[in-house]
């Protein structure tokens, strides 16, 4: 058989085997085109659930950082103060899009450090991070390709805000969660009437689900595949604009990018003003509740995590020094923990991207403290009875084998309690103190009795609160 031949024949059989190839690449792809996708909403099992929320409900606490281009006004407009919050600047005091704008020029955070903010999380006892990607304002704090109104294209910055936070959080075991806004005054298809620069005579947004599925998506689909966060933290869903369908689309988009992502209720329509907690039935999406600026009255069955500021303002407000105190600040992790709930505790960065030193002072004071106690937060679950008084908190382990009971102040030289349960044998310390207390139980009562070297303050393991185990 000649050379000729040969090459003729094995053409033939290179474009036989391509043909068979692109009819299997196309029997697979018609295959998992028309392979049902799981509906993650109705679908997930209470055990996968559980799994897929297991680190969160043992990290008890984390950062919010709000942080945008209203750091740069500070809550200050033509030398006069804006009422309200810091962040809602622009729609407060009605300041046109091509206005606020200007303020990209001005946003210019040189002293941001990544590793210094994570350290600060971290030291302070906090498992998580939950930052602002975009705000009600539709500024972006990463390199989206979907925008030019971001970090990178708009400001003189020029660098990645949130890839070098994710970087930082990677290398301090952090997990880094996102902040998104629903709404968005910044752009056309998505200003409601209320807000700057659009027609009054209409209700809603005509254009809104262009937005929605063009640019709103999109950008979502960049931060969950660029940036790879546990969750996803969505706010503004009470324009009218947004619907109960919305909320399920949305839900199952973000599942279908990472299944096992958490995801906030504020998905969906279902949250009850500020207490943040969903009606009983369920029927809306979201995995955990969200009260914002307070703390349940009791516990729940569902999952829920209050998020609250240092002062009175989330975005940086320099004149806002109505600051709570680090004992406020434990007294209310403590008792979020034993209603069986998390603490997302907020910062508000400078336009310089420095976090204020208040709010610094009380991270640290935080941090001390549970560099004693961390064990009566961390893998702990709340329980029915998690009260005895206004100073008294009963927590137990996620196993239900250890007990503890904290006290809000010193108890003096004698602790009394009716919620513990010790056993003859069992064992009670505080923590941070490495003998075991005498205790006796008597008449329905656990009476702890403190040691006389620990009635000077300056002996005692740390301030506040204190907490008493039970140990077998």
């Amino acid at each position: 058989m000649n050379l000729h031949k040969l090459s003729f024949l094995f053409c033939i059989f290179i474009a036989l085997s391509n043909c068979q190839n692109k009819s299997s690449d196309n029997s697979q792809e018609k295959n998992q085109t028309t392979e049902k996708v799981k509906n993650y909403f109705e679908e997930e099992t209470p055990e996968e659930f559980d799994q897929r929320m297991e680190w969160w409900r043992d990290a008890r606490f984390g950062m919010f950082i709000h942080w945008g281009l209203y750091a740069v006004p500070a809550g200050i407009r033509n030398g006069k103060e804006v009422e309200g919050i810091g962040e809602w600047i622009m729609d407060h005091d009605s300041i046109p899009i091509s206005e606020y704008e200007k303020y990209t020029a001005e946003f210019n955070p040189v002293k941001y450090n990544a590793e210094e903010w994570v350290k600060i999380a971290k030291n302070a006892g906090m498992k998580y991070i939950v930052i602002t990607s975009k705000h009600h304002d539709g500024f972006g704090l990463w390199d989206s390709k979907v925008s030019d109104y971001d970090i990178m294209d708009a400001s003189p910055y020029k660098k990645d805000i949130l890839k070098a936070l994710a970087d930082a959080c990677k290398k301090e075991g952090i997990k880094l969660c996102f902040y998104h806004s629903i709404m968005d005054w910044h752009h056309p298809d998505a200003q409601a009437p209320h807000y700057p620069d659009y027609n009054t005579d209409k209700k809603k947004n005509p254009n809104f689900d262009k937005y929605r599925t063009e640019y709103m998506k999109p950008q979502l689909k960049e931060l969950i595949t660029n940036y790879d966060p546990e969750v996803l933290w969505f706010d503004g869903e009470w324009i009218p604009e947004w619907t109960h369908e919305h909320g399920l689309d949305l839900y199952q988009f973000c599942r279908e990018l990472k299944p096992n992502i958490i995801v906030n209720n504020r998905v969906d329509k279902g949250r009850k003003g500020m207490q943040g907690m969903n009606e009983s039935d369920q029927k809306y999406a979201g995995d955990f509740g969200t009260p914002e600026q307070e703390i349940l009255d009791g516990t729940s069955e569902f999952d829920w995590e209050s998020c609250m500021t240092m002062n009175d303002t989330w975005g940086f407000k320099k004149n806002d020094n109505n600051w709570k105190s680090a004992e406020n600040l434990i007294q209310n992790l403590v008792d979020i923990a034993a209603k069986g709930g998390n603490y997302l505790l907020n910062v508000g960065p400078t336009a310089e991207g420095i976090i204020p030193v208040p709010s610094q002072e009380r991270l640290a004071e935080i941090g001390d403290w549970m560099k004693v106690n961390s064990e009566v937060i961390y893998a702990t679950r709340g329980t029915k009875n998690f009260k005895e008084g206004e100073k008294i908190r009963y927590i137990q382990s996620k196993d239900g084998k250890t007990q503890y009971v904290a006290n809000f102040g010193w108890p003096g030289q004698q602790f009394e309690c009716s919620g513990l349960q010790p056993k003859e044998g069992n064992k009670i310390f505080m923590l941070g103190y490495e003998k075991p207390l005498e205790w006796e139980a008597k008449e329905g009562k656990v009476s702890i009795k403190l040691p006389a070297e620990l009635q000077n303050e300056s002996k005692r393991p740390c301030k506040y609160v204190y907490v008493f185990k039970v140990q077998a």
